[in-house]
């Protein structure tokens, strides 16, 4: 069944009851994803023995195709598809991947079959990741008080129930992975991704369904180009000028009429020189029928300008995924070098310490949104206790501090390999305990509830209702651009390094320097905070007029 915005209130579907299916089966992918992604540099390094550099590069890349095919799913769900019929499909494929990478590593033993797999996994996540949030979301109806209410603590939970996931992979999956077998590790997460696919079909009659709206760049489109037709009218006879607002088209009849009912956008001033689409001239006038691309509605004008506004954030937010690639990455490869032993029997895999990330956010989401935001609220006065962008702003800072730790405790590592002549060893384990590495894994858990919830809950809000899962794509590839430029990053450095003649990033991290690495990052960042700061004190939040429009 397939509803319109309206039947909501008056259906039984959705809520909480339907969104619990849909949660169970993005904490399943999250398992699935971090198990892999989370423990890949170490079977890259170990298994494939690839030097650290290009299994870091590998990773990056495969990350970031990840993280870019979802604006590719986002378009097939909002032009055709539909958002359950792309999850539905998607899983599939995802699951699919993860057998044939499981077969790869056990049965077949191809490395290429290995690459194939996992390229198959990231067409999956381009279906999942785009839809499954916005689907979830979508099963509270706005217009209701009381579902209104609870969705605004939604993605909180939402976020909650992921980190539930990434961290049960990282504590258990990773250990079967380094102590039991990849071929078992990885056929666990198989096992996982059929369960949730199973329960996802469970709850199809209690899902709120909408129909795909088109496709979303067509009606984006046609803005440029009827505002580029009309670029030199600057006045019709009409005074003041009348725009359209999307009523039913008379060119005989041109006064201004109420909207129709929804998520009317009220006009702003940014962009002017887009609100000639919206403006009627005397050939539109002429016309019995409206030309499309030629006349757009006021809601088409603004909500290119809401999709424009969000794209210096976009931007300003690239270095922040930067900074968390070297989570699963160089972090990992640290702690690799350093006593992980528990009790004289134990010791545990050094991916699974990505799990001390998921346990700061299970501890920090909760306080923040029972404690912090009832508190905040007394002294801003805002419904959500800071805004959006603020909280995303104090993530970037978090970041910076992040790589400032790092690269302390890594010229303390280092100092500990020279001081007991291990520099020329790089499989030494040196004699300092891998908690030392606990603050930099607690920063990033902390900097991910702040910046990561909140960029999640701006390219929902703030974009235009059928492009949402264009927000939901836009905001994972983040972390896909993200991941290229800590490539070119990482490249730039090993040329300058190399020719300088003393290399920061190599196989020996005992003789290399990455904590000058981090100290790079962190003053790339704190110049990207700085632009943020910027763009963020102009940045126009979505305005909403369901009034009746009577003038401009």
């Amino acid at each position: 069944m397939v509803q319109t915005k309206n039947d909501f209130s008056n259906s039984n579907r959705g809520g909480w009851k339907a969104a619990i299916f849909i949660i169970f089966v993005e904490v399943a992918e999250r398992f699935a994803y971090i198990g892999l992604s989370g423990n890949l540099i170490t079977y890259l390094t170990n298994v494939l023995h690839q030097p650290i550099t290009m299994a870091v590069k590998n990773v990056n890349t495969w990350v970031g195709v990840s993280s870019l095919f979802p604006l590719l799913g986002a378009f097939l769900a909002d032009s055709c598809l539909g958002r359950f019929t792309t999850i539905l499909v998607s899983c599939l494929i995802f699951f699919m991947g993860m057998v044939l990478l499981t077969l790869s590593v056990t049965v077949i033993n191809s490395t290429a079959v290995f690459f194939v797999a996992l390229y198959i996994l990231s067409i999956g996540e381009g279906g999942h990741k785009p839809c499954v949030q916005t689907f979830a979301a979508d099963q509270f109806d706005e217009d209701t008080r009381e579902e209104k209410e609870t969705k605004s603590s939604f993605f909180n939970w939402w976020y909650l129930g992921i980190v539930v996931g990434s961290t049960a992979a990282i504590l258990v999956v990773v250990y079967v992975q380094d102590n039991v077998g990849w071929g078992v590790g990885l056929g666990v997460l198989a096992a996982v991704l059929a369960v949730s696919l199973v329960l996802f079909l469970l709850g199809i009659n209690k899902y709120r369904k909408e129909s795909p709206p088109g496709s979303p760049f067509t009606k984006l489109a046609q803005v440029f180009v009827a505002a580029a037709r009309k670029w030199r009218v600057s006045a019709t006879r009409y005074d003041p000028p009348i725009f359209w607002y999307g009523d039913e088209w008379d060119g005989t009849q041109l006064e201004r009429q109420p909207r129709a009912k929804g998520e009317n956008l009220a006009h702003t001033s940014h962009f002017r020189f887009l609100d000639k689409a919206m403006m009627v001239d005397d050939l539109d006038a002429s016309k019995d029928t409206r030309n499309p691309w030629r006349l757009c509605s006021l809601n088409q004008v603004e909500e290119v300008k809401l999709v424009l506004r969000l794209i210096p954030i976009w931007l300003s937010c690239l270095m922040f995924n930067v900074i968390q690639t070297q989570l699963h990455t160089f972090f990992t490869k640290q702690g690799s070098t350093m006593i992980r032993s528990v009790g004289p029997h134990f010791q545990f895999p050094p991916a699974s310490l990505q799990g001390l990330v998921g346990i700061t956010i299970l501890f920090i989401v909760p306080i923040y949104d029972r404690i912090f935001i009832p508190v905040a609220r007394k002294f801003t006065g805002h419904p959500s206790g800071i805004t959006v962008l603020q909280r995303i702003g104090i993530g970037l800072f978090l970041s910076i501090l992040n790589m400032v730790v790092s690269a302390i405790v890594e010229a303390k590592r280092v100092e500990v390999a020279r001081d007991h002549n291990l520099i020329n060893n790089p499989n030494a384990i040196l004699p300092m305990k891998v908690w030392w590495l606990l603050p930099q894994y607690m920063i990033t858990g902390l900097s991910d509830a702040f910046a990561v919830v909140g960029l999640q809950e701006l390219f929902y809000d703030q974009m235009p209702e059928g492009l949402r899962s264009i927000g939901a794509a836009a905001y994972i590839s983040i972390l896909g651009v993200g991941s290229f430029l800590s490539n070119f990053i990482i490249s730039i450095v090993q040329a300058i390094t190399s020719r300088a003649g003393g290399k920061w990033l190599g196989d020996n991290l005992n003789k290399a320097h990455l904590d000058y690495f981090y100290w790079v990052l962190a003053g790339l960042s704190a110049l990207n905070l700085c632009i943020f700061v910027w763009i963020s004190s102009g940045f126009v939040y979505k305005k909403v007029d369901k009034d009746e429009i009577t003038g401009n």
